[in-house]
């Protein structure tokens, strides 16, 4: 797996002025926010921790050197990925907190400006982009096409950061794209809004998490306790100061200033709820997604 360091080099195992070293995984996502309002306000400091940060463009990417224990946590780490392979015993894994859940309008799809396509009827049997196959976005999108009674589209896998010029290009007919994504390609193409996919049924569903395994939860109790005061933290700044995340997003993604200042926000749940999370994993049974029901209440790091 390739990826990049955003943090001082070393020897990870051993953290800066004799702080607990954790090494964490993340996307250049808005779920990661948090993760970077803490860091930045020195909440991990607080906590004596020293989080190292390393990018990666899909949280699949992440997934073996999890398994492999050469990172200690995936942040806004793709729910159904890694349940599906916590069902398959690949890896064993344990939630850590939540990153983010549906609002309105933080992933839309998106049809050029010009598109036959008027409604999501229209889009049966289109190529609509995903950023990974039989995942999360094909997942709720499914539900609320089932929910509307029209067609499946056809899933095209296409990273986030490079939607907009397949979109641009014709090789896709329809995104699905997620912020700051979403906004960037409706700035810049003029991209029209076809569906907002955070909308009913899916509604306030989980999204994604701070992943970590069994066997780095079970030696390392206190200091995931301290990363999830850290995390807690950060989202309460986030709640009572939106203007902070957007503050903070140029920093570690694509999005400029501007788009910052308009980009539609996801959830930022304070706490984990396995009600919540409930959701989702009845819904990827439902959907063929997992062969067998999973408790996530068994999961969460308490």
């Amino acid at each position: 797996m390739a990826i990049t360091a955003c943090g001082d080099d070393g020897d990870s195992s051993s953290g800066a002025g004799g702080r607990e070293s954790v090494t964490v995984a993340a996307l250049p996502l808005i779920d990661c926010a948090a993760l970077y309002i803490a860091r930045d306000r020195g909440l991990f400091e607080k906590e004596g921790l020293d989080v190292r940060i390393q990018q990666i463009q899909q949280s699949l990417q992440a997934l073996p050197a999890l398994a492999k224990g050469q990172i200690d946590m995936v942040a806004s780490a793709n729910y159904v990925t890694y349940l599906q392979a916590h069902e398959k015993g690949t890896l064993d894994i344990r939630i850590v907190a939540e990153a983010i859940r549906a609002a309105p309008r933080m992933m839309e799809v998106l049809v050029p400006e010009d598109s036959d396509i008027k409604t999501v009827a229209d889009l049966r049997g289109k190529k609509l982009a995903v950023n990974v196959l039989n995942n999360v976005q094909s997942l709720t999108f499914d539900e609320i096409l089932e929910t509307q009674g029209v067609g499946r589209p056809v899933y095209r896998a296409i990273p986030f950061p490079q939607m907009g010029a397949a979109l641009d290009k014709g090789q896709v007919d329809a995104v699905h794209a997620v912020e700051p994504y979403d906004s960037a390609i409706q700035d810049e193409l003029k991209a029209r809004v076809l569906i907002d996919g955070s909308s009913a049924p899916v509604e306030s569903i989980p999204l994604s998490g701070y992943i970590s395994t069994g066997k780095f939860a079970d030696g390392n109790g206190r200091t995931l306790a301290a990363f999830q005061r850290a995390i807690r933290a950060a989202v309460r700044i986030a709640e009572e100061d939106p203007s902070v995340v957007r503050d903070t997003l140029p920093a570690y993604t694509k999005v400029t200033d501007k788009q910052a200042e308009s980009i539609d926000l996801p959830l930022f749940p304070p706490t984990m709820d396995a009600a919540q999370l409930t959701r989702l994993t009845d819904l990827m049974k439902k959907q063929g997604m997992l062969k067998k029901p999973i408790d996530p209440a068994t999961l969460i790091v308490k």
